[in-house]
């Protein structure tokens, strides 16, 4: 293993508390490039610090958002170590990096076996991935890392400028502190449905579930932050589905994403979660959340 230390780098300067996780900020199609940069644009004026890219993005998703803003972070939460080559990532964030200096951060994660062909001893496959982009020259302190368990949150903390924990909780949230330690970034992400009624908010949100219901990795971390098989059945409890997403009167989510903070974490990655398109871009909802966490 490389010598190479994590370090908060620009990273908790630049971020933010706030900011917007997003699938539908990342297309391949060159249509929706200019509807992409003014929703980044808009959220720089709504005040969120940083923007991270759903689904397995690539740095070059990165580009019309960067283009669009000046003070905005994009990450990609997460790149696949699978889908991308070390080699390739470091050269495109070098292109980033010359471009709009100090303003992308590299996140990285290993996917899922049920998603990824070659999966196959992820943690030393991204141990080796994070070995040659040492050897490339990306700043340990210019990269984070999708960390839910233990080992990964430590190679978190040695290997990259921090943590960007998926679908968990501000108890996650306070265990993931403790081994990090107080200066590595922790960025976890949240789910907000912008619904009062009960029954429709975790219908909403067991329809985001279901998919992460079939994978290991999250009903692992699930497991070990206390739920039961039960919790994971039938499409998820009432207590597993309000432990995962804020739902409720204005001041209800606003405190479920405060006790993220209060739990440790240096920013929220807040995503909507509305029932609609993965691809849509829900900009009236990104702006009520801006006024209500202002």
């Amino acid at each position: 293993m490389s010598a190479s230390t994590g370090s908060p780098g620009p990273a908790k300067e630049t971020v933010g508390r706030y900011g917007i996780w997003s699938v539908g900020l990342r297309s391949e199609d060159p249509a929706r490039r200019g509807e992409i940069a003014e929703a980044a644009a808009e959220l720089e004026q709504l005040g969120y610090g940083a923007v991270w890219l759903g689904g397995s993005s690539a740095a070059r998703h990165a580009v019309p958002l960067l283009e669009a803003t000046s003070r905005l972070t994009v990450g990609t939460s997460i790149q696949s170590i699978w889908q991308y080559e070390a080699g390739e990532s470091a050269a495109a964030f070098a292109e980033l990096e010359v471009a709009h200096p100090g303003r992308f951060l590299l996140g990285l994660g290993v996917s899922h076996a049920k998603l990824a062909e070659q999966y196959r001893r992820p943690y030393s496959a991204l141990v080796a991935y994070l070995d040659e982009l040492d050897k490339a020259g990306v700043p340990a302190g210019r990269r984070v890392l999708a960390a839910l368990g233990p080992r990964t949150l430590e190679l978190s903390r040695e290997r990259a400028a921090g943590a960007i924990p998926y679908l968990v909780t501000p108890e996650h949230t306070a265990q993931a502190r403790e081994i990090l330690g107080e200066q590595p970034l922790l960025a976890p992400e949240f789910g907000v449905v912008l619904e009062s009624d009960p029954s429709r908010a975790r219908a909403l949100a067991r329809d985001h579930l279901a998919l992460y219901l079939s994978l290991p990795n999250y009903t692992d971390s699930f497991l070990r932050l206390g739920f039961t098989e039960e919790d994971l059945s039938a499409g998820g409890s009432d207590r597993l589905v309000d432990a995962l997403y804020a739902w409720g009167r204005e001041d209800r989510i606003r405190d479920r994403v405060t006790a993220f903070h209060e739990a440790g974490a240096d920013h929220v990655a807040i995503q909507v979660v509305d029932g609609g398109s993965r691809d849509a871009l829900p900009r009236e909802a990104w702006g009520r959340l801006a006024s209500l966490l202002a």
